[in-house]
């Protein structure tokens, strides 16, 4: 308590037995202006804790008689009486962020009890034979020793914020992994539980560069989850996974406008492992800048299911053109693939190819004379329509 410079080394023993026999008094007064002037805890008070309360202010206010019965000076020797009630201090703090409150409530309840205490102590102190002199220097000793115990309260909830807030990370980030790879229902339910994530009806999974995260999260809403490390099929990409929950597509793809970022179908949690999948093959299909969105993708998704087979079924449906010259084989195959989508209307393909309507007729011709009855066949038409897609 290093402001207790200047204080007066002790007070009256005579007082300070005096003060003693009026704590369960004063206790009851702190308590009593507490609940009535900060409300956030007036169910604590009146509920199954508040005797715990109470006896946890009176033990305050001894340990402040017995620092003043000493000096202030012994606050810095070791063993002091005051060091269990700064403990007690601290481990509130800690509490109060367990609890999810924040340092606002106990600091204003801190400086009530201050107030109370100090009125009812200065008045019981001065019929005791207190001097003005000796009350000033006990009114700073009061503060003193309330700011004291507030840095203590405020440390502790500091440091099991900082904790907690590692912790809850770490279970995030283990929730991402496990979610994504299909782990056990079970396990998943455990770990979302530990890290107070209420599992979504539904997730889409985003993949997105880790140095893109935090803005992303933080446009995102602090429902968004994400993990960097350690996950299959990126194990050498610079590339973070971000579960997003119960999204409205149109509002996630328009949020991650100007990142660079792949957003996987939108599914229940349980089938999250398909959207990552998903979001990973297209990944290695399109380009990696801007928002890309995997379901205007599928085609070619599926195209590229099986790329060997679909090597194979391209070499069977075009080996009528194996014999021709590579730049005359480019342009059949470039001519039929255009017939096929334009379902042989011949104006329309020129103007894809950017050819004239007769060059068009004659390679028609040329595709017929080598195809045959061929391009009459609804499974051989599939058959091209594929392979060429």
């Amino acid at each position: 308590m290093n402001n207790t410079s200047g204080v007066a080394p002790s007070m009256d023993p005579a007082v300070v037995a005096t003060l003693r026999e009026e704590l369960h008094t004063v206790g009851e007064q702190v308590v009593a202006v507490v609940i009535a002037e900060v409300p956030a805890y007036r169910d604590a008070f009146l509920g199954p804790m508040g005797q715990n309360i109470e006896q946890a202010v009176r033990l305050a206010l001894d340990g402040f008689l017995k620092l003043a019965s000493r000096g202030a000076d012994a606050v810095t020797d070791a063993g002091t009486p005051l060091e269990p009630v700064v403990e007690g201090a601290y481990q509130l703090g800690r509490g109060e962020a367990r609890s999810g409150r924040t340092m606002e409530a106990l600091l204003a309840a801190y400086r009530v009890g201050a107030r109370v205490a100090w009125r009812s102590l200065a008045e019981r102190a001065v019929t005791a034979g207190m001097g003005g002199e000796q009350v000033a220097s006990f009114a700073e000793l009061v503060f003193a020793y309330i700011d004291e115990l507030s840095a203590a309260s405020v440390a502790g909830h500091s440091d099991e914020a900082e904790t907690s807030g590692r912790v809850r990370q770490r279970l995030l980030e283990r929730l991402v992994r496990q979610v994504v790879t299909e782990g056990p229902r079970a396990s998943v339910e455990a770990t979302a539980r530990r890290a107070e994530w209420a599992l979504p009806s539904t997730v889409t999974v985003v993949l997105l560069g880790q140095g893109q995260v935090r803005s992303a999260l933080s446009a995102l809403g602090p429902r968004a989850i994400a993990a960097e490390e350690d996950l299959p099929g990126l194990e050498r990409d610079d590339v973070s996974v971000l579960l997003v929950p119960d999204a409205r597509r149109t509002s996630l793809l328009h949020a991650l406008q100007g990142r660079s970022a792949v957003v996987g179908p939108t599914v229940e949690w349980a089938r999250a492992a398909a959207s990552y999948r998903r979001a990973v093959r297209t990944r290695a299909l399109a380009p990696r800048r801007g928002v890309v969105d995997t379901d205007a993708h599928l085609v070619r998704l599926v195209l590229g299911a099986d790329e060997e087979a679909l090597r194979d079924l391209r070499a069977r449906v075009l080996a009528p053109l194996d014999d021709l010259r590579e730049a005359s084989r480019e342009k059949l195959v470039e001519t039929l693939r255009a017939w096929l989508l334009c379902r042989g209307r011949r104006d329309e393909v020129a103007a894809l190819l950017h050819v004239h309507p007769q060059t068009v007729r004659y390679r028609v011709g040329q595709l017929r004379e080598l195809f045959g009855e061929t391009l009459d066949d609804p499974e051989e038409v599939l058959a091209l329509v594929v392979a060429l897609g």
